[in-house]
């Protein structure tokens, strides 16, 4: 799941003092200050809205706010608990826990984080999916380019599907032996695991949480823009995996080539040869019968959200089909639990067990889940301040005359910063899409656009920033040079930038 734990710089020498990089909990309080703070300098003001809640371009106008100190003060004080249930008046507009109106918080996006967290949690406990591609890892470990291409097409699949990354760093264990053995370095088993997953949450398509946040903060479905992320994963991915595999071949054929270089005993496992590598057991009945179950599971969850009718006609407002489902974060958050106890039941847990994992999963997924409530926090003090449609008329005024294509491409580019404050994909999707989204109906472009635009500035930041557990830790497992792993990765990160930008100008285009 891609959530990014905080980065541990090397001790001073002279000090002996470590430097800690914020986590995403610590910027997005210190971000919840800040902007509390910045509300007393900005404006008020608002645009009119229409009947679906957008702003009319051209209608933005001051107003008053008539807080007093003491209420922005309340407002600071209860952010989290806003930003969880907070409730918005649908005469006044405010936000607060006690209000009556709709709910403005993310609470149902708290709620589905922490049941796919469960399931998660659940799925990796019956050791199914780690079986699985260890199987794989085996079977092709005589056919050294259809390995690598295989795990990482594996990687990104998983990745785009359920923002898989921090759990290939208990992998590094079984690629980089592997890897040697078949006469390549310590870099092709690092590009293998964190390109292979990292490109498919830079492609996400259903990704929770980082298309699900984000299209959840857009006030779009999450099948919304499926289409053009599907192609960009598929064309990304292939990218991804040409480059490893044609480093690898190049390092194979001339080891003196290698940018990571070769520990001692590196050479003799290659030496050895892949064929006295240990054949992983066979997939037991019930681990296949999990791994059918989890494929089940995703792949209803892609049916059950997307917009069928506007996916297959490519017109928006065309009516639903009789079979679309609509489904949103309650029905996913309760699809993920049924199918906790359903995996559960599968393996044969029993209740202690199962009961278990599904708490532990849930307490190991309240950090991102808080995440989003802070993020969502900041919004709500920024909307009772009034300053949201003032910040959104500002930046409005930056891209107006931009085509829709430039524009797709500015909102990839202005998240490049971001990104790297807050690696939390889904904090900063939350935190920025209340701003981004309604640009895009001044822009005349989808606001599904702007959720791929920023995904993938996200995601293409988190391929190599060490603010990431993703990379710094898996740099460390496998014995690579940070900077090492920079020189090789730097002209795929050029490359995927032109065809990201390429596919943004497509969307604008044909959107």
């Amino acid at each position: 799941m891609e959530e990014e734990s905080p980065l541990r710089e090397p001790a001073d020498e002279r000090t002996g003092r470590r430097f800690v990089f914020p986590s995403a909990l610590t910027v997005l309080a210190l971000v919840t200050v800040a902007v509390w703070a910045l509300a007393f300098l900005v404006p008020p003001g608002e645009y009119d809205r229409d009947p679906d809640g957008r702003p009319v371009d051209g209608t933005y106008h001051r107003v008053e706010t008539g807080q007093s100190f003491a209420d922005r003060l309340n407002d600071l004080f209860l952010s989290p608990v806003n930003g969880l249930y907070g409730i918005q008046d649908q005469r006044t507009g405010l936000v607060g826990p006690d209000l009556t109106g709709e709910l403005y918080g993310s609470a149902g996006v708290f709620l589905f984080v922490l049941a796919i967290g469960a399931f998660i949690t659940v799925v990796f406990a019956t050791g199914a999916l780690d079986a699985g591609i260890a199987r794989l890892a085996h079977r092709l470990r005589t056919r050294g380019a259809l390995l690598i291409a295989g795990v990482m097409l594996v990687f990104s699949l998983l990745g785009t599907v359920e923002g898989f990354a921090e759990e290939t760093l208990g992998f590094y264990g079984l690629i980089v032996p592997l890897m040697l053995a078949l006469g390549y370095d310590r870099m092709t088993a690092t590009g293998t695991i964190i390109l292979g997953a990292g490109i498919g949450v830079l492609c996400s398509t259903v990704n929770p949480f980082a298309t699900g946040v984000a299209s959840s903060a857009a006030d779009v479905s999450l099948g919304d823009g499926i289409v053009l992320r599907a192609a960009m994963w598929v064309v990304l991915t292939a990218v991804t995996i040409g480059y490893v595999v044609r480093y690898a071949g190049r390092v194979r054929a001339d080891p003196a080539r290698s940018l990571s270089g070769f520990r001692p005993g590196d050479r003799e496992r290659a030496a050895a040869g892949p064929g006295r590598s240990q054949e992983p057991p066979a997939l037991t009945g019930l681990q296949r019968a999990v791994l059918v179950l989890v494929v089940l599971v995703f792949a209803f969850m892609i049916f059950s959200v997307v917009p069928w009718s506007s996916a297959l006609t490519g017109d928006a407002a065309a009516p639903a089909y009789g079979f679309e489902l609509g489904w949103s974060f309650p029905e996913l958050a309760a699809l993920f639990l049924v199918a906790s106890v359903l995996v559960g039941v599968v393996a044969r847990f029993g209740e202690q067990r199962l009961s278990a994992a599904v708490v532990q999963g849930a307490a190991d997924f309240i950090a991102p889940a808080l995440v989003i409530v802070l993020a969502r926090g900041v919004t709500v003090i920024m909307n009772n301040a009034r300053v949201t449609d003032t910040v959104l008329h500002a930046v409005e005024g930056v891209v107006r005359g931009t085509s829709s294509g430039v524009f797709a491409v500015l909102v990839f580019v202005v998240n490049l910063p971001l990104a790297f404050l807050i690696p939390s994909t889904s904090g900063h999707a939350t935190l920025a899409m209340p701003i981004l989204a309604p640009l895009a109906d001044f822009a005349g472009v989808s606001r599904a656009l702007v959720v791929t635009a920023w995904q993938s500035a996200s995601g293409w930041m988190n391929l190599w920033v060490p603010t990431t557990a993703v990379t710094i830790g898996g740099v460390t497992l496998a014995k690579v040079g940070y900077d090492r792993y920079l020189r090789f990765v730097w002209p795929l990160l050029a490359l995927l930038a032109v065809l990201i930008c390429g596919f943004l100008l497509l969307g604008a285009a044909v959107g």
